[in-house]
């Protein structure tokens, strides 16, 4: 029996059991094994994407339905990229074969769009907003099946002892027989496995809502406020900039310009970096070795207590500072 078989015949087991306290003890350990054989699916192959990671950021552009007018099914057939230039910023946009019914199952090449998936920053969910309810569920449901969790952190669990029979089985089926589990919040069998298996990814995603100038203003109103949504219109070109922003902000990423000695700032070529980024990031975003020869590094901007501040390699950055890298 093969992976995809023996998925399949955990996961019916796991929908015909009933959940309650008697069976939940053997439910756990399906969904241990069931998780097991999906980590194999997903470990990653050179023959997975034949896209290469380009730009500051990358964007997987994810829907349920066919990204361009054709009189035939799946006309998106491979990933097509794309670039986006915002805020001296370049965003590497991936436009996925749709995601259809039986994606988990590897139908419409499920494994290897969703292997795309995983090496993105954020992903954004086109919708229908006359199918939007049906196409959501069906992409989240796909997504999660195949180790995608939207818009959620990674459990807060660490190992240090602890005697639970159920956790130390969990912890068997994937050959670990010494180790230390300390629970920091309280999490379900899944959270915990999620953990265990290690190759789970967490990002953001925003739900944009396409062709809003087909709906009433009312509905357009409900899901404007629902969380993590836009609405726009490609057509008429409605709400596209708020978008863009909205993108800007769930990747989190911030500039800094660089100045030499004697020389005014560089305000043409930003260094891109994530929100958070320490002086050390900047040295090896300009050069692997930069970070061996700091002596210390004078910054301008917010980031600061005052203008032209010395400081050290864990200064954290922040958007638009200016910086000057002195050397040893």
């Amino acid at each position: 029996m093969g992976i995809l078989e023996k998925i399949s015949e955990f996961k019916k087991e796991i929908t015909w059991m009933q959940k309650n306290k008697a069976t939940e003890y053997h439910l756990g350990l399906l969904k241990a094994k069931l998780a097991k054989y999906q980590a194999q699916l997903l470990e990653p192959s050179k023959s997975t994407s034949s896209k290469g990671r380009s730009g500051d950021a990358q964007v997987a552009l994810m829907t349920s339905t066919a990204s361009k007018a054709a009189s035939y099914e799946f006309t998106t057939l491979t990933c097509v990229p794309g670039v986006i230039e915002y805020k001296g910023t370049n965003i590497q946009l991936l436009d996925l074969p749709r995601i259809i019914e039986g994606t988990a199952q590897g139908k419409g090449r499920g494994w290897q769009v969703i292997a795309v998936a995983r090496t993105a920053d954020v992903v954004i969910m086109m919708l229908d907003p006359t199918k939007g309810e049906v196409q959501r569920s069906l992409l989240e449901k796909n997504l999660e099946s195949m180790g995608i969790c939207l818009n959620k952190h990674k459990p807060n669990i660490y190992f240090k002892p602890k005697k639970v029979d159920l956790v130390q089985l969990i912890l068997h089926e994937y050959k670990i027989f010494n180790a230390e589990v300390l629970f920091r919040e309280d999490c379900s069998p899944d959270e915990f496995i999620d953990v265990t298996v290690g190759n789970w990814v967490y990002m953001p995603c925003l739900y944009v809502y396409n062709k809003i100038d087909q709906i009433s203003v009312e509905e357009v109103d409900r899901l404007a406020r629902k969380p993590n949504s836009v609405v726009i219109s490609c057509g008429m070109k409605l709400n596209l900039d708020y978008l863009l922003e909205m993108l800007w902000e769930y990747l989190a990423l911030t500039c800094i310009y660089t100045k030499k000695r004697g020389q005014r700032p560089d305000f043409t070529d930003a260094i891109i970096l994530r929100k958070g980024a320490s002086v050390e990031h900047v040295c090896h975003r300009i050069h692997w070795s930069l970070a061996s020869q700091f002596k210390y590094a004078l910054v301008w901007g917010t980031s600061t207590k005052y203008s032209l501040q010395r400081v050290g390699l864990t200064h954290t950055v922040e958007r638009e500072d200016v910086i000057q890298i002195v050397k040893k």
